[in-house]
């Protein structure tokens, strides 16, 4: 059997938000059901214990440092014991002040497929920010390919709150470079999907209707990048599907849907042809 690793990434939309106790105990079915070898939350209580009760047992979990004044925040979790590489502080212009846990959070973890960085990124959410989106998408580049080298793969994910066009993800996936810096990661649900738009962020979910953004359009902003070597990803993109995208006996889990993809070992590595048959 190919050996296989399954991430995953979900905005919870937090306990002072709507229907809490609901969502939650959905939620908590859900990604207990998806058991994903990693998992990053945003909007989340992170000292409370909430994410231990919604990931069940046997992950190692680690929040970001900062919080908003309510304790939420954001947090990895592995299923292999992981290492902390790196807390890259995302405050990189006046601007982010108001928004204290925007980071990049680095881990290192001996996973099914190799040793592996995974980074969740959470960026500024403000629409008019992608300037600071760039800034915050080259700081944590740069630290990632500081560190690739002690590993066999890097991957990104998180609620990066901007679309596969913004300038941000264009610099993610390859597209353009910044500031004399140019990286490419794989986008799991283009690759697999690509004439899909896979929204996240879905006007038709009454959780968005009713909070605070409701005038915006439908948008992909929940991502899941693999990063490739010079001959192309490390990993390849097996499946990758959205989570929690319709209602469970009534319920919207979060105003945003998770994504998860499920990334193994190729066939044979990049850089290498395929073993070819005799004559």
């Amino acid at each position: 059997m190919t050996a296989s690793l399954r991430v995953l990434t979900l905005n919870v939309l937090g306990p002072a938000n709507p229907d809490w106790a609901r969502r939650r105990e959905l939620i908590a079915a859900t990604l207990r059901r998806l058991d994903a070898d990693v998992v990053a939350l945003q909007e989340v209580p992170v000292a409370d214990g909430t994410v231990e009760e919604l990931l069940g047992p046997g992950y190692a979990v680690t929040p970001f440092s900062r919080t908003a004044d309510d304790g939420v925040g954001g947090a990895l979790a592995t299923r292999a014991p992981h290492r902390v590489v790196e807390e890259v502080d995302g405050h990189c212009t006046p601007r982010t002040a108001d928004f204290p846990w925007c980071a990049t959070l680095v881990v290192e973890a001996d996973t099914p497929v190799g040793r592996t960085l995974v980074a969740h990124h959470k960026p500024s959410w403000q629409f008019g920010y992608e300037h600071e989106r760039e800034q915050q998408a080259l700081a944590a580049a740069r630290v990632l390919e500081l560190l690739a080298d002690g590993a066999d793969h890097a991957v990104v994910l998180g609620d990066l709150d901007a679309t596969p066009d913004a300038a941000s993800l264009q610099f993610w996936r390859g597209r353009r470079s910044l500031d004399g810096t140019s990286v490419c990661y794989q986008d799991a649900w283009e690759t697999l999907h690509p004439a899909d738009p896979g929204v996240t962020f879905d006007a038709r979910n009454p959780l968005v209707r009713a909070g605070e953004v409701a005038t915006a359009v439908s948008r992909r902003i929940d991502h899941v990048l693999v990063r490739a070597g010079v001959h192309g990803p490390t990993l390849q993109v097996v499946s990758c599907a959205r989570v929690l995208d319709e209602p469970v006996g009534g319920v919207w889990a979060s105003d945003h849907f998770g994504v998860m993809a499920d990334l193994a070992l190729p066939g044979h590595p990049p850089g290498s042809w395929a073993p070819q048959p005799n004559g």
